[in-house]
């Protein structure tokens, strides 16, 4: 079981989230928040041009390096900001 810890950007508690076999993570913290400013904001950064994404980033930690964040990618389809 991980540390309980909020998102700093919207403070929802974070989810537990065991990462895929070939990405090297085991079990990380993501905030799942659609509404977070983190994630509503980040199609933004990532397009870099008029052109809508569907890709975006949720805020994220991995436990197995001191709990440091990181921006993991996901789909931002149906949020658009």
């Amino acid at each position: 079981m991980l540390e309980k810890r909020n998102c700093p950007h919207c403070g929802q508690t974070m989810n537990e989230w065991l990462g895929p076999p070939e990405s090297g993570w085991g079990m990380i913290l993501v905030c799942n928040n659609n509404e977070c400013v983190f994630f509503k904001g980040s199609p933004r950064m990532i397009r870099n041009t008029e052109e809508e994404s569907p890709l975006g980033c949720r805020y994220a930690e991995d436990p197995d390096n001191n709990y440091t964040p990181f921006s993991l990618v996901a789909w931002h389809g149906a949020c658009r900001d």
